[in-house]
């Protein structure tokens, strides 16, 4: 038995007891539970050592100490994986956690979702050496940034030249009281507040983020996309527009179509779409959009760009966009494929989805 792996039964998992020396793991909220029986205190110790912190040869010998043998133990963390209740956390997914009990505390509550289907472990320490830049400090801008760095995500800059409104103020993003301080350091507050060790620092000019958020409602003409394209910066929208959340298209230069083929396809469903195109960018519009649809897209956003860095599984938003609209705010995928005629590349490569991750 190796070092790895290391079980970790998350912190919020009911362990109820059912009287005599029955315990039930998980299962009031219609998924699996386990019930086990005899549970007397040695296997409830167990259970409550599943930290993820020690290896399973550790997890053994510790019970066995306590006088359980070694093939209960075996039984016993069998079933809780075969139900789902346990994840196996990697060393390095430990060794990515930052010192201290309070980063040990936050870690806890989101190491069981990054880590499940992550072959060989290691989804933790991938978020943790991930860096995300979001431009706009907007109602969907600020929460996004604050998700992700509360989801592990080691470096999340946000950019924002502006100050802050009172209409920009939203629940996780600016506050009222922050009306007329940078917009810059309104997102930084925020993050901090989730994550303080977070690294907020933007990064050198000779390195790429893994992603770029654009949480400007009009992006497609914007010169920072044309040079996220041009540089291979993989990028995502993430916006309200009038009452719309927006989430999408994200864009892997060279492998999907790209905020222009977007563009392309409303210019020949509509001829008229550059002049009205070029009016919506002219301007900052003003904030926009419910504090319900804002999170929504700031949350939706988050899964997205989360689903990139772990590179688990391809984003649903690769050459589409996931639009959000009230009252129901059911997200409804729109597809954008290459335009014949964008020079983007993606047309060649038949793409409008691609490998996700680094």
């Amino acid at each position: 038995m190796t070092e790895s792996p290391h079980p970790l039964l998350p912190a919020g998992t009911p362990v109820l007891h059912l009287g005599g020396e029955t315990v039930q793991v998980g299962g009031v909220d219609g998924g699996d539970g386990l019930r086990v029986q005899p549970a007397g205190a040695a296997v409830r110790s167990l259970l409550r050592g599943l930290d993820g912190r020690r290896s399973e040869r550790t997890v053994r010998a510790e019970a066995q100490a306590d006088g359980l043998p070694a093939a209960a133990v075996d039984h016993l963390l069998a079933g809780l994986r075969a139900t789902g209740l346990v994840h196996d956390l990697a060393p390095v997914d430990l060794l990515a956690g930052d010192p201290g009990p309070a980063a040990v505390a936050r870690a806890a509550a989101e190491l069981p979702a990054a880590v499940p289907g992550t072959a060989g472990g290691g989804r933790w320490r991938i978020r943790r050496q991930s860096s995300v830049v979001v431009d706009g400090a907007t109602r969907v801008g600020i929460p996004l940034a604050a998700v992700l760095a509360g989801s592990g995500v080691g470096t999340v800059h946000v950019r924002d030249r502006g100050l802050t409104t009172a209409a920009d103020a939203v629940v996780g993003g600016a506050g009222a009281d922050d009306e007329g301080r940078p917009r810059s350091l309104v997102a930084a507050d925020a993050i901090r507040r989730v994550n303080p060790l977070t690294d907020l620092r933007p990064l050198p000019p000779t390195q790429h983020p893994d992603l770029v958020v654009l949480c400007r409602p009009w992006s497609a003409s914007d010169p920072l996309q044309v040079g996220l394209q041009r540089d291979g910066v993989p990028h995502l929208v993430a916006t309200v527009r009038g009452e719309t959340g927006v989430v999408g298209p994200l864009v892997l230069p060279g492998a999907t179509s790209c905020l222009r083929c977007a563009d392309a396809w409303r210019r020949e469903a509509d001829p008229e779409w550059p002049r009205l195109a070029a009016q919506l960018a002219a301007a900052d519009p003003p904030p926009s959009g419910a504090t319900v649809t804002c999170l929504l897209t700031a949350v939706t956003a988050a899964v997205q760009v989360l689903a990139y860095l772990d590179g688990a599984a391809i984003p649903a938003s690769c050459g589409a966009t996931l639009e959000l609209r009230p009252p129901a705010l059911s997200p409804v995928l729109r597809r954008w494929p290459p335009h014949p005629e964008c020079p983007c590349g993606a047309t060649a490569r038949g793409g409008g989805a691609a490998e996700s991750g680094h």
